[in-house]
C-alpha cells in the first residue's frame, strides 16, 4: 500500500508536465491578449467576448476527450495494454466527427454576435475573429485526443513540450500578422486568429507523428485504425465524455454569460474582465493539470481494484490543488495593482481589473476543489451526478447572484464576479463530500 507521501509525489510528478502543458495552451491566449491590447481597448474587449463564446462551444468537444485518459488508465491498471490503443482509436473516431460539427457551429455563431448588444466597434471585430478561430477546432480536438492517450499512460511530457514550443510559434506569427511585419499587412485582431489556427494545426501534426513513431508506445498499439469499431465502446466513451463535456460547458458558459453581463456595463469593465479572466485562467490551467493527474491516478487504482489506493490518490490530488490555489490567491491580492499594467496602460481599466483580482483571489480554493473533484470522480467514471450539481451551482446559484449584485444592485463587474465565487464554492464542497462518500466504504465502488 502506497503512503500519502508516495501518492502526492507521483501525482505531482504526473501533474507538473500536464499543468505546464495546460499552461502552454492558456498562455497562447494570454500572449494574444497582451499583443492585441497594444492595438486598442476595442480589440481587447472583442478578444474577451470571442474567447468566452469560442471556448463555450469548443469545451463540449474538449470535454468529450476527457473520457479517454481514465478509461486508458483503468485498462493500464488492469494490464490490458492492447485495449489502450483500441480506446484511442475509438476516441479519435468519435471526437473527429464531433469536431466537424463544432467547427460549423462556431463559424455560424459568428453571425449571431451582433445580437448580444455589445458596442458596435467590438461587434465588428469580434465577428470575423470568431469565424477565423473556427478553423482551429479540428486540430485542437485531435491534439487533445492524443494528449489524453499519453496522459492516461502517465507519459505527459511530449504534449507538454509541444504546447510550450507552440507559444513561441504563436507569438512570432502574432508579431507577423497583427502588426504587419515581414511584408504582411497589419491585420490586428484577425491576425491573432490566423496565428492561433496555424499554430494548432502544427501542434496536432507534431503530436500525431510522435505517437505513431514512438517505439515505447508499440505495446499499446496506437496506430490509426477505424476497423472493427465497437458500438459498446463508442457508447461508453460518449456516456463518460458527453457529461464531462457538458459539465465544462456549463462552467465556461457561466463565465461567458458573466462576460456578456460585464459587456453591458461598457468597454472598460469588459477589457478589465478579460485581464482578470486571463490571469484566473492561468491558475485554473495549473489545477486542471492536477485534475487530469488525479483522474489518471484514481483510474489506475480503480483498475487495480484498490479501494485505499483510490482514496489516497484522490485526496492527494485535492490537497495539492488547495495548496496551489491558496498561493495563487495571495499573488493576486499582493500584485493586483501591477499585473494589469502588462496588458494595458489605461488607468481606469487597470483599477477595475485590480478590484476583480481581489474577487478572483477569493474563489481560488473553491475553483481548485471543484476542478480536482470533477477529475477524481471521473477517474471512478462517476460523471452524471456531478453534471447535475454543476448545473445547479452555476446556473441556479452563481449566475442569478451575479446578476442581482452586478446589474440590479449596481455593484458592477465586481458583483458579477462575486456570483461566480458563490457558485464555485457550493460546487467545490459538494464534490469533495461526494468523493469521500463514494470511497469511504468499499461496497460503494462498483468495479
Amino acid at each position: 500500500m502506497k503512503s500519502y507521501s508516495q501518492h502526492i509525489k507521483e501525482t505531482f510528478k504526473l501533474a507538473l508536465p500536464i499543468s505546464l502543458g495546460q499552461l502552454g495552451h492558456i498562455m497562447m491566449g494570454v500572449v494574444d491578449s497582451l499583443m492585441v491590447g497594444k492595438v486598442g481597448t476595442a480589440s481587447l474587449a472583442a478578444a474577451s467576448l470571442v474567447n468566452g463564446l469560442f471556448f463555450l462551444i469548443l469545451v463540449l468537444g474538449f470535454g468529450m476527450t476527457f473520457a479517454l485518459s481514465p478509461l486508458i488508465a483503468i485498462s493500464k491498471g488492469e494490464k490490458n495494454f492492447v485495449q489502450c490503443g483500441v480506446i484511442l482509436n475509438h476516441g479519435l473516431f468519435v471526437n473527429s466527427l464531433f469536431a466537424v460539427i463544432l467547427m460549423v457551429l462556431v463559424y455560424l455563431t459568428g453571425f449571431m454576435i451582433p445580437l448580444l448588444n455589445q458596442p458596435a466597434d467590438v461587434t465588428k471585430l469580434a465577428t470575423s475573429y470568431m469565424q477565423i478561430l473556427s478553423t482551429s477546432i479540428i486540430p485542437f480536438i485531435i491534439f487533445a485526443c492524443y494528449r489524453q492517450f499519453l496522459e492516461g499512460l502517465s507519459i505527459p511530457n511530449p504534449p507538454m513540450v509541444i504546447a510550450l514550443v507552440a507559444n513561441f510559434i504563436n507569438a512570432f506569427l502574432n508579431w507577423t500578422f497583427i502588426y504587419g511585419n515581414l511584408g504582411f499587412s497589419a491585420m490586428g485582431l484577425n491576425g491573432a486568429g490566423y496565428a492561433t489556427s496555424i499554430t494548432r494545426w502544427m501542434m496536432m501534426t507534431a503530436l500525431f507523428i510522435y505517437v505513431v513513431k514512438s517505439n515505447k508506445l508499440i505495446e499499446y498499439y496506437p496506430a490509426l485504425s477505424f476497423k472493427n469499431l465497437s458500438n459498446k465502446l463508442i457508447s461508453k466513451i460518449i456516456r463518460i465524455g458527453l457529461p464531462s463535456g457538458l459539465q465544462y460547458f456549463l462552467e465556461v458558459a457561466a463565465f461567458s454569460f458573466a462576460t456578456v453581463m460585464v459587456g453591458w456595463l461598457g468597454k472598460v469593465p469588459l477589457a478589465a474582465n478579460q485581464i482578470a479572466l486571463n490571469l484566473a485562467s492561468i491558475s485554473y490551467m495549473v489545477i486542471l493539470g492536477i485534475s487530469f493527474a488525479g483522474a489518471v491516478r484514481v483510474g489506475e487504482e480503480y483498475g487495480a481494484r484498490n479501494i485505499q489506493g483510490i482514496r489516497r490518490a484522490g485526496f492527494s490530488a485535492i490537497g495539492l490543488a488547495v495548496i496551489i490555489m491558496f498561493t495563487s490567491g495571495l499573488i493576486f491580492i499582493l500584485f493586483r495593482n501591477y499585473i494589469p499594467l502588462f496588458y494595458i496602460n489605461e488607468i481606469e481599466v487597470v483599477e477595475t481589473a485590480a478590484r476583480l483580482l481581489i474577487v478572483a483571489a477569493m474563489f481560488q480554493i473553491s475553483d481548485g476543489l471543484q476542478a480536482t473533484g470533477i477529475g477524481v470522480l471521473r477517474g471512478l467514471t462517476d460523471v452524471r451526478i456531478p453534471l447535475l450539481v454543476s448545473f445547479a451551482s452555476y446556473w441556479l446559484l452563481g449566475i442569478p447572484t451575479g446578476y442581482l449584485l452586478g446589474i440590479v444592485m449596481n455593484y458592477g463587474a465586481v458583483g458579477v464576479w462575486i456570483g461566480s465565487f458563490v457558485g464555485l464554492t457550493g460546487l467545490g464542497f459538494f464534490l469533495l463530500f461526494r468523493f469521500n462518500f463514494k470511497t469511504k466504504l468499499q461496497n460503494r465502488i462498483t468495479y
